[in-house]
């Protein structure tokens, strides 16, 4: 059966406050995909935009993209599941590609939060759970994965150092992304800072256990087998894709220690790449929250429930442990931009795999793992990459 592939990754850098128009901003990272694959206009059979609509002002933006990048009359679509908007629209890709329909399509994931108040966005944010049960009573999204941080905590004995210690890992890589927010490495002593990193937004996460807000934007391009292969020299092949989802109400939950969907996508990846967590050589994965990528970890299978903080207390997720995880800062040191966030993820393990990723690179990764999470759980998409 032929493969689909990933011929072109481009990112913009993720910033507070873009200066230019939201056509610009993503005509930053149009760029650099189409420079990386070598392809013009005229080559895109179609294009997906992928963004969180409650923060846009300019309605149906897939239209305005598609006629300022020069992108008609292909179809463009629009695709919108949170924070995991663009994996989700690389899976749409993927599938127009698989079913023949077309050869060539671009993923084209943006956020410009700027454009909004801070107030604004954490209301918008509230909303993102039920707005008849839920969001009248104040949830944001720190709040909710406070909890989770919570019931980690009182399940399993996790403590504020083990989170501290994830920070500090992303900081530590963050310095080395030129497309960062954040760029200074931490230590312990700077977590215990009360007037920066310290103070308590909701209790046990403080603000060094939170990702900021960003503008950015990313571009992926997935070609069929045929034509990766004719334009790319190093195409990454898209070999296992897992998406699930849970209950958006959390009176719906069984448990506020584990995201169930994102371990349902995991198994459903892993399955389709008949591969299991030990074969995957490097990962990117949705740390919103400090809390988020022990979640992850556990949620992946890189460690049993409850052992998750073990793997950061030993640096296992480090660039030369066993499981690397988030060596490109991940969104603590890269910002958020939520639309835009899951393309970036899958740029970064493009460039691993093809030994590009320069002071980030891993040795000789040949599978990689992309988890990309929508609101608090509610969505969430899993894909592994492979250079063959």
């Amino acid at each position: 059966m032929s493969k689909v592939g990933i011929i072109g990754v481009g990112q913009s850098k993720f910033v507070r406050a873009y200066p230019g128009s939201v056509r610009e901003l993503v005509f930053e990272g149009f760029k650099e995909a189409m420079g990386d694959a070598n392809v013009t206009t005229k080559d895109i059979d179609a294009t997906i935009v992928c963004s969180a609509p409650e923060y846009d002002k300019q309605r149906s933006p897939s239209g305005v993209f598609a006629e300022y990048l020069g992108l008609n009359p292909q179809p463009t679509f629009y695709v919108e599941s949170l924070c995991s908007s663009s994996t989700t629209g690389i899976r749409l890709a993927y599938s127009l590609v698989k079913a023949g329909l077309h050869d060539m399509v671009m993923v084209l994931g943006f956020q410009k939060m700027s454009e909004i108040s801070a107030a604004e966005s954490q209301e918008r944010m509230g909303r993102g759970a039920d707005i008849q049960w839920e969001a009248p009573f104040g949830t944001m999204m720190p709040a909710y994965y406070a909890m989770f941080a919570q019931g980690h905590m009182a399940k399993y004995g996790t403590t504020l150092d083990d989170l501290a210690l994830v920070r500090i890992k992303s900081s530590t890589y963050g310095v080395f992304n030129d497309r960062a927010m954040n760029r200074k490495a931490l230590a312990m002593a700077d977590m215990a800072a009360p007037a920066t990193m310290a103070g308590v937004l909701s209790s046990p996460l403080r603000v060094a256990d939170c990702c900021n807000n960003a503008d950015g934007s990313s571009c992926i391009i997935v070609a069929s087998e045929e034509k990766a292969k004719a334009f790319s020299k190093k195409p990454v092949w898209i070999k296992g894709l897992g998406s699930a989802s849970a209950s958006v109400n959390m009176a719906g939950r069984d448990s506020f220690y584990s995201l169930p969907a994102a371990a349902e996508a995991g198994r459903q990846a892993y399955k389709m790449a008949g591969m299991k967590p030990e074969n995957i050589n490097v990962a990117e994965v949705h740390d919103c929250f400090t809390i988020a990528e022990i979640l992850a970890y556990e949620a992946l299978a890189f460690a049993k429930p409850g052992e998750g903080p073990a793997l950061i207390r030993a640096k296992e997720t480090y660039k030369e442990g066993r499981i690397p995880v988030n060596v490109d800062g991940g969104l603590l040191s890269k910002g958020h931009p939520v639309g835009a966030t899951g393309g970036s993820q899958v740029r970064t393990i493009v460039l691993q795999l093809r030994g590009e990723a320069g002071d980030m690179q891993v040795k000789d990764p040949a599978i990689g793992l992309v988890h990309n999470v929508g609101g608090v759980g509610l969505y969430a998409n899993v894909m592994i990459l492979g250079r063959e």
